[in-house]
């Protein structure tokens, strides 16, 4: 024991605290870059280009990316999606088509900047036809812009959290809610 300013402590404890206490200063001082080791936001000038090309959220973009592909361009999902932005052989021909791009090969959804391309499109596509809606976006992106369509025809809906939990496939309300959660992430690490 050790006397400081009158008072006796314990040079260990100490010891612990104060290592603890510059430990914490130091993630806090370098938090951004801590963050952007976890949430990477490669392929950022490709997706800086085709989001303002096709006015969409860059950082939507990039929080689809991470989840889907965690940035890894050779991805493919067991339901055969590819590439960074994992869009269906089906689908990639069906935006080359409307882009006028009629010898579509699905091998180029590997290249990152057909991904990000088609990606940036076909989530302006979606915006279109949902009024711009971003849960319904993702909805649609993931599980089909004819399933939103059942799910949600007839209905008036308000509320974020209420148009998550009437998504009847599990696995797209996963899907919505790590997307937002990344775009907030993203939204912190790279505005």
């Amino acid at each position: 024991m050790t006397r400081f300013f009158g008072r006796k402590f314990n040079q260990g404890k100490f010891k612990q605290r104060a290592l603890l206490f510059l430990f914490l200063f130091l993630i806090a001082a370098n938090i951004d870059h801590i963050g952007r080791l976890f949430y990477p936001f490669h392929y950022r000038d490709l997706t800086l280009q085709y989001a303002r090309t096709y006015n969409v959220d860059p950082l939507l973009l990039a929080a689809i990316m991470k989840a889907e592909s965690n940035f890894d361009h050779q991805a493919v999902s067991k339901r055969g999606a590819r590439g960074l932005m994992q869009i269906m052989p089906d689908t990639g021909t069906w935006i080359a088509a409307r882009m006028g791009d009629a010898a579509f090969d699905p091998e180029v959804l590997f290249e990152p900047e057909t991904s990000i391309k088609f990606g940036a499109w076909y989530i302006a596509d979606l915006r279109k036809e949902f009024r711009g809606d971003t849960i319904l976006v993702l909805a649609a992106y993931n599980g089909g812009r004819g399933n939103v369509k059942n799910w949600f025809a007839g209905k008036e809906l308000s509320g974020t959290l209420i148009k998550i939990k009437q998504i009847p496939f599990p696995e797209t309300r996963h899907y919505i809610k790590k997307v937002l959660l990344y775009r907030r992430i993203y939204n912190l690490l790279y505005r």
